[in-house]
């Protein structure tokens, strides 16, 4: 089974299941037909939610591999959150615990957090081990 997610309508509550592929559109409600937005706040997955999500995604996907005793990480995280805001529909943003799931840390050769990889396609297009700026990481 595929990953989706559960989407409460903003219009009449509805819950919604969206699968993975459909993460970056705007949706319909199943109930109502009212819009689902696309996702536009970061996504904590473990490593079957991470590949189906990066599989399917029709968008680029930037992933926040952090640990939750990590000061940086907890720096960076509302700049994560703001970035996923501002790219929804046209990028993802996910985060992986590394300390949860440090085969997916393994997997991408992270030895410092946060560290943060685009994929696009399912491929790595770029990895930097450090916070950076939102216009940096936007670009």
């Amino acid at each position: 089974m595929s990953f989706s997610l559960i989407r409460a309508c903003a219009a009449c509550g509805t819950k919604n299941r969206v699968p993975a592929r459909h993460l970056a559109h705007i949706g319909r409600c199943g109930s109502c037909q009212a819009p689902l937005a696309p996702v536009s706040e970061p996504l904590d997955v473990d490593a079957a939610a991470f590949a189906d999500i990066v599989a399917e995604a029709p968008v680029p996907v930037l992933v926040d591999f952090w640990a939750s005793w990590c000061g940086p990480c907890r720096i960076a995280a509302p700049e994560v959150r703001e970035l996923a805001r501002e790219a929804a529909g046209k990028a993802m943003v996910l985060k992986v615990n590394t300390e949860e799931h440090p085969d997916l840390a393994a997997r991408f050769s992270v030895e410092a957090i946060p560290t943060f990889v685009v994929l696009r396609n399912g491929r790595p297009v770029l990895q930097r081990d450090s916070v950076a700026p939102r216009p940096a990481t936007r670009q």
